[in-house]
């Protein structure tokens, strides 16, 4: 694919393009900490010691699952993408409604059943689903949900914050997700709150577009760059297993840097905490792995350091729209 076919056209824009020429033209007022840009909109709705997180996400059938997927992980993964985003920012999620876009000829019991795999993974993080929208879509199924959560004031975890010398950390495993994982991950909901009232990163977000663009997107707010160990990503055994078996996939390192649908965290922190953060969240989160993968460096961009040398690595994962 061309260079100018990932960027999009002057008719049709790539991605990020778009979202900045739309960032300019949105109405705001004062209530607004945060806006758009960082994982969760960040409200100041006069409660006290609390701000407001609100998240909407959407699935397109044919693009985040299939026809054939079961409905029940469907639900499951409309849910858990919005309180991943949550979880980037050390907050609790509250309130959700849905929104479903139904094709022609739709079978009612498989719209129950996407509920249900909404509704479990709700109950799990008390989460109340307060309504929603059903609109006709022909072609294909499209969900959309919106969460609203809340979080402390003073443990708000932004995309922001990073500096040169801090640790980068990733909770979990990365790369081939399309084996299975993508549908049945565990939002970091608990591990995020965890990390914010014991150790605070300095910051954060969810890895749903791949290490290299969503780390991409920590370090551009930090006008920095980063160094990360290949030898100390934690890469998931099915990405393993996908390089072995066919020459056309990708190599295990390049999927856990932009195969996406991690839904882990990935944050950066000071130096001087690795060993007790090590230790105590082990012990806190036993089945949850957690690696530190490199640091924050001054100079922009992100390199990789490989047995036969350090190479630079472009900071980009899943595009939509290329």
């Amino acid at each position: 694919m061309s260079d100018e076919t990932k960027k999009g056209t002057a008719k049709s824009p790539g991605e990020f393009e778009l979202i900045t020429r739309l960032k300019t033209k949105l109405q705001t007022n004062d209530s607004v900490i945060v806006g758009a840009g960082d994982d969760c909109a960040v409200i100041d709705a006069s409660v006290p010691g609390k701000w407001q997180l609100h998240k909407t996400d959407g699935m397109v059938e044919g693009v985040h699952f299939t026809r054939e997927t079961a409905p029940e992980k469907v639900g499951h993964k409309a849910l858990g993408r919005a309180l991943s985003d949550i979880a980037a920012m050390a907050g609790s999620p509250r309130w959700a409604m849905i929104t479903l876009g139904l094709p022609d000829g739709f079978d009612g019991e498989m719209v129950e059943a996407i509920y249900d795999g909404i509704n479990r993974l709700a109950k799990r993080h008390e989460v109340a689903v307060v309504g929603g929208e059903t609109v006709s879509n022909p072609e294909r199924l499209v969900i959309s949900v919106s969460v609203v959560g809340e979080v402390d004031r003073d443990r708000c975890v932004l995309r922001a914050g990073a500096k040169p010398g801090d640790g980068v950390w990733v909770t979990g495993e990365l790369g081939g997700s399309i084996a299975g994982h993508h549908l049945d991950f565990t939002p970091r909901l608990n591990e995020a709150l965890w990390l914010a009232e014991h150790f605070l990163p300095s910051a954060m977000i969810d890895l749903s577009d791949g290490l290299a663009g969503d780390l991409g997107h920590l370090l551009d707010q930090a006008n920095a760059g980063a160094e990360l160990l290949e030898t100390a990503l934690p890469i998931r055994r099915e990405a393993r297993l996908r390089a072995r078996e066919s020459d056309a996939a990708k190599p295990p390192l390049l999927a856990a840097l932009t195969d996406g649908e991690d839904y882990e965290l990935c944050f950066t922190l000071g130096q001087g905490y690795a060993v007790a953060l090590l230790d105590q969240f082990r012990k806190a989160f036993p089945e949850t792995p957690i690696s530190c993968i490199g640091k924050v460096v001054a100079e922009p961009g992100l390199k990789i350091q490989q047995k036969d040398g350090t190479k630079e690595f472009a900071t980009r994962g899943f595009v939509h729209f290329q």
